[in-house]
């Protein structure tokens, strides 16, 4: 018999909520106005892919008093969307209220209100030095207006859709059609063989050095599992027997969410389809460790779960090359 934390003992652990998304309360009329009128209540802002970084995180300001500060100087937001409110655990007093500003164009530090030392970045630029509640709220954030940006008609007939329920949801004024956020469900996997060897393949030029997880979308009318065998059979060419779900990541650059999985394969021979894949490697743990540390290869960054999987096959923490 397995041992009662044998089941936890395989999964990656869950990383909590540090924001409460109102789900209930953002379909209440007037959310947005009524969260702007609150002296309590933050505004993060993003333009495009980027965020306004000041401090160390996104830029947290008063709500109100930034919404009239752009609005004189003519650089108000597109969209003002409701986030929800903070949770014990984040960074922000519990119960504070979190609006995001989606700006046309980036604004000028200096100007509007905006700190002279803020900055504008995307996410990889500053994810490695953000706390989990301000990953949580870039995250949150881009995923909702990267939704806005590529869905403001009505897909049925083509009108200009309005905006409700604080953001999250657009509807249709010629036939009342509601539409709501998407999100692409992608598998990403870490594929052993036979001999305990990790598999991991990487796209581009085939002298490349970068090498990760094997990965792909979700087609419709599949399960998940089905997804991880029929994406590893046409990258590498590699017929999985079985695999486990292990966790998930949001990657909403444009609308993803990663669902991790381990497979198992009795194929101990790869072969790369030459389009998606062009180079495939197997590593037992002293080659990869010894491959990353002499530069050989690269592997995904730990802002992804990507790395999470390979270190969950490795057993702990990948040494990393120290910088040059």
């Amino acid at each position: 018999m397995l041992p009662a934390n044998h089941l936890m003992d395989t999964l990656l652990p869950v990383k909590p909520a540090l924001v409460d998304r109102g789900s209930a309360e953002r379909t209440a009329p007037g959310i947005v106005d009524e969260q702007l009128a609150s002296s309590e209540t933050l505004a993060v802002v993003l333009a495009g892919r980027q965020g306004l970084v000041h401090g160390g995180g996104l830029l947290a300001a008063k709500a109100g008093q930034l919404l009239a500060d752009l609005t004189a100087a003519g650089s108000g937001p597109e969209l003002v969307i409701y986030l929800g409110s903070a949770l014990p655990d984040s960074d922000f007093p519990a119960g504070t209220g979190l609006l995001l500003f989606v700006l046309p164009e980036p604004v000028a530090p200096g100007t509007a209100g905006i700190p002279s030392d803020a900055r504008w970045a995307g996410f990889r630029d500053v994810a490695g030095g953000l706390t989990p509640t301000h990953t949580a709220l870039f995250v949150e954030a881009s995923a909702i207006a990267n939704w806005h940006a590529g869905h403001t008609h009505c897909p049925r007939c083509g009108t200009p859709t309005n905006v409700e329920s604080g953001g999250w949801m657009r509807r249709c004024p010629a036939d009342s059609s509601e539409h709501y956020p998407r999100t692409d469900p992608a598998i990403i996997v870490t594929v052993v063989g036979p001999d305990g060897r990790l598999l991991l393949g990487g796209g581009g030029p085939k002298d490349a050095t970068n090498y990760s997880t094997l990965a792909g979308f979700v087609e419709p009318g599949e399960s998940l599992e089905q997804a991880v065998v029929r994406e590893i059979y046409e990258e590498v060419g590699v017929r999985v027997t079985a695999c486990q779900y292990l966790g998930s990541q949001s990657w909403p650059f444009p609308a993803s969410l990663m669902l991790g999985f381990t497979a198992v394969t009795n194929d101990a021979e790869a072969r790369p389809d030459g389009v998606e894949v062009t180079r495939a490697r197997w590593f037992n743990r002293e080659e990869l460790q010894e491959a990353v540390l002499n530069g050989d290869i690269t592997i995904s960054s730990r802002l992804s779960i990507a790395r999470s999987l390979i270190e969950h096959w490795f057993g702990g923490r990948i040494q990393d090359r120290a910088a040059a």
